[in-house]
């Protein structure tokens, strides 16, 4: 394939996520009252959809080393298509949770993928970059997601921003149908096993990089997820916004982490990935101490919460390239079942963290803010500590890529 055509698939399948997450945030609250269903239910359309996609990748990435990368993409995108299109015929909340949950194990084999078609083509050095790339045009469908969710909601009705992610993967199979090759030059005919592919995840588990690189996306998404989770009720209900604009407040978000994937790559341009992750922690944790800070103060309006954040998401625009590629890294033959593993850590905070959400909001912006900055602390204390001491890898993790 091209570059610019690997550049294409990574940017559809990375954007898949923010399609399904983003786009419906505003119609959350409308969501909630249609099915007559509290905050908490409501929260896990979101919550139960993230430990779905990250726990189905636990699946999908061996089955990628197994079968490569082009066939699991297929089957996973039209899974995502139907589980989509059932979703926004939902008669409950419990089967729209249903239903949903059923959409992120689909959309796992997407995201899953991009992060090992990255280590197949890529050395992680120049992985870090194409990685960046790839989340730049995840960071321009972020941009789209929310305003568009809004808008659709305001003139269409919520449900219809159920259907929007639908037109989105039947768009996206299209085109790995028609324009992806293959990537995986060598599949692993034992990925499958399950002594070899126990022993594969505990080699993985094991590798002091792998665990350096997902704890920074960890941390770094569980930030994002504490904003997600929670962004719509406290600018919709909390400060006022109409659903507009609070699609606005989500494109200042999402273009800001566009410029921090831009910001990432002009730092890796002059400094290693460690030292890259070292300053983007800085602007990390100004962001989340000056959001608790105000929020102490008792200061919850669109500025003292939405500022900071903007500039929460410039870090994570760093952190996400650097950390999901540098935990894929040192397992170039088993670039699928690492890609798994750490997105099954990042979903699995996310789902926590949603969890706590449901039951600690208390009509105030607090938890959001304390949660960011508890979030921010952790980034920065893990990016000036292990990444900086196991962020280069040494060699190939040989056990973990020849089972």
């Amino acid at each position: 394939m091209s570059p610019a055509n690997v550049v294409l698939s990574l940017s559809l399948l990375l954007g898949i996520q923010p399609v399904t997450t983003d786009l419906y945030l505003p119609a959350l609250p409308s969501l909630s009252e249609g099915f007559g269903a509290t905050m908490a239910q409501a929260q896990y359309t979101l919550s139960a959809l993230l430990l779905a996609f990250g726990t189905s990748q636990l699946i999908w990435g061996p089955l990628s080393d197994r079968f490569g990368r082009r066939p699991v993409l297929l089957a996973g995108l039209l899974a995502y298509v139907l589980a989509a299109l059932a979703s926004t015929l939902a008669p409950s909340m419990a089967w729209l949770i249903g239903w949903r949950v059923l959409q992120g194990a689909a959309m796992g084999a997407a995201v899953m993928c991009a992060r090992a078609i990255v280590r197949d083509l890529y050395e992680p050095a120049d992985g870090a970059r194409v990685m960046s790339k790839g989340l730049s045009g995840l960071g321009v469908l972020a941009c789209l997601s929310a305003p568009v969710g809004g808008a659709v909601s305001e003139f269409l009705g919520w449900r219809m921003t159920l259907l929007v992610p639908a037109i989105f993967g039947a768009l996206a199979l299209g085109l790995i149908a028609l324009r992806f090759e293959e990537t995986l030059s060598r599949p692993n005919p034992q990925a499958l096993q399950p002594g070899r592919l126990l022993g594969a995840w505990l080699e993985i588990m094991r590798h002091p990089t792998f665990m350096a690189y997902s704890a920074l996306a960890v941390a770094s998404y569980g930030g994002l997820f504490t904003f997600l989770a929670s962004s719509s009720f406290v600018f919709i209900k909390i400060v006022g916004l109409s659903k507009t604009q609070y699609g606005l407040v989500m494109f200042g978000m999402c273009f800001s982490y566009l410029l921090g994937t831009f910001f990432c790559r002009r730092l890796l341009a002059r400094f290693s990935v460690q030292q890259a992750v070292a300053i983007a922690a800085g602007i990390t944790l100004t962001a989340g101490l000056l959001m608790g800070g105000l929020a102490w103060a008792g200061l919850e309006n669109v500025w003292t919460l939405s500022l900071p954040f903007f500039l929460y998401m410039l870090g994570h625009g760093v952190h996400q390239p650097c950390g999901q590629s540098g935990a894929v890294a040192p397992f170039p033959q088993a670039a699928g079942t690492a890609s798994a593993l750490n997105g099954f850590l990042m979903m699995l905070v996310a789902f926590a963290t949603g969890s706590w959400l449901g039951t600690h909001m208390d009509g105030t912006a607090r938890p959001l803010a304390y949660g960011l900055t508890l979030w921010s602390l952790t980034v920065a204390g893990f990016a000036w500590t292990v990444v900086q001491r196991y962020g280069r890898p040494e060699r190939p993790a040989a056990r973990a890529e020849a089972p």
